[in-house]
């Protein structure tokens, strides 16, 4: 028997119980269904924390302080106070380095008007727009003379200003920092959230005017380092390493007061993580389309029993094992392909749905789709072998003697 006959055969076998057909499709349709959504939520989140992290700088190395240790008591990492700003300018001196900025941060309450909030300071220079990935959406960013001058200057981030009540009129204006004022030079382009932590909730001032007002002393909290290109991240980490080794006297072997993060590593690691729980959720998923199949089977099984005279009518006729056989082996791939199909339109739209809400965009890719259908008629073939295994053995003299 050809094909295409087999094929119009079971469409129309199927036609004649829809509602039966349905219900054994739905657990393939929820099973692909769950699949292309589930993979593509992880595939999505994947893209959004590593724009995010993109985000971040461009070729970023930042070099945090260590650990302080009180006794057999070791802090946590950045504890302790062991980078200052003469680290920052040797560290730019550096070739392959791009910009460098020192950062010093507090928590101040600023107020504008009638408005008010608190908000996180960031002493820093000029360069952390280049080295921090940012945009100045009104006005400038800090400048040297601002730094060299310890001017009461600041750039709000898209957050703060918004949270302020202020706009592009309000480049010029004075707003109070912990009770002292402070002209407004600039505001920065909104970026969005990384984590719990928005990249808008700040205010940047000079490093020199928070060592004077709020936080006393040389040291920094990070310094933010902009490799000239992807290619020299490795040896900038390598020169950064033996220049701080060199400034603050540690020895061959001995223990590093400062810890450099590479974006990269982090970018790889984030990537890992997500792929793993990608498969993860690919997994899970997966364990409907097996319910679905065993529903398969099932109906089969009981399509054989309803059509046992059939079966031995079409064999007194002339009919081979391997015809029957090939008959309900088409319809359960029928069964599982239409389900698969309509599991992936599901699966695309839910997938466009969680996007959106999540603030990832669609993200789409050709070969999860496929690759569901091939396991859904998998399924079909697995569960479906065996009831068109017991329809093509049946007697002709049994069957017909069927009631």
């Amino acid at each position: 028997m050809k094909a295409m006959e087999l094929v119009r055969l079971a469409l129309s076998r199927l036609g004649s119980s829809r509602l039966r057909a349905a219900l054994t499709m739905l657990g393939v349709i929820i099973g692909v269904a769950s699949v292309v959504s589930l993979v593509a939520v992880g595939q999505g989140a994947t893209s959004g924390i590593t724009k995010q992290l993109q985000g971040l700088g461009t070729n970023l190395l930042t070099v945090n302080p260590g650990a302080t240790t009180t006794g057999f008591t070791r802090g946590a990492a950045g504890s302790a106070s062991t980078l200052t700003i003469a680290d920052a300018q040797a560290i730019g001196g550096l070739d392959g380095v791009a910009a460098v900025e020192p950062e010093t941060s507090t928590s101040q309450f600023v107020v504008a008007g009638t408005q008010n909030t608190t908000t996180t300071i960031v002493g820093t220079t000029g360069a952390y727009t280049t080295v921090r990935n940012f945009n100045v959406w009104q006005g400038s960013t800090l400048n040297g003379a601002a730094v060299d001058a310890t001017l009461n200057e600041a750039v709000l981030g898209a957050t703060t200003a918004d949270d302020l009540g202020l706009g592009a009129s309000s480049i010029g204006s004075t707003i109070k920092i912990g009770g002292l004022p402070f002209r407004v030079v600039g505001i920065l382009q909104a970026k969005g959230s990384t984590g719990p932590t928005s990249q808008d909730d700040q205010i940047l001032v000079p490093y020199t005017t928070v060592e004077d007002h709020f936080v006393p002393g040389k040291t920094v909290r990070s310094i933010g380092i902009s490799v000239a290109s992807a290619g020299q991240i490795d040896t900038v980490k390598g020169e950064i390493t033996t220049l701080l080794e060199t400034r603050h006297g540690i020895a061959a072997g001995g223990t590093n007061d400062f810890t450099i993060a590479d974006q990269s590593q982090l970018l790889t690691t984030v990537s890992s993580v997500s792929d793993l729980l990608t498969v993860l959720l690919a997994g899970i998923a997966s364990i409907s389309l097996l319910v679905g199949g065993i529903g398969i089977m099932n109906i089969m099984l009981v399509s054989v029993r309803e059509r046992t005279r059939e079966i031995g009518i079409r064999k007194a006729i002339g009919a081979r094992g391997r015809d029957i056989l090939a008959q309900f082996l088409v319809e359960a791939l029928v069964l599982s392909l239409l389900g698969g199909l309509i599991g992936i339109a599901i699966g695309v739209g839910a997938s466009y749905l969680i996007g959106q809400l999540a603030g990832w965009g669609f993200v789409f890719n050709p070969i999860t789709p496929l690759v569901a259908v091939l396991f859904s008629l998998l399924v079909g073939i697995v569960f479906g072998v065996w009831p068109a295994r017991q329809a093509a053995r049946l007697d002709p003299i049994v069957a017909l003697r069927y009631e």
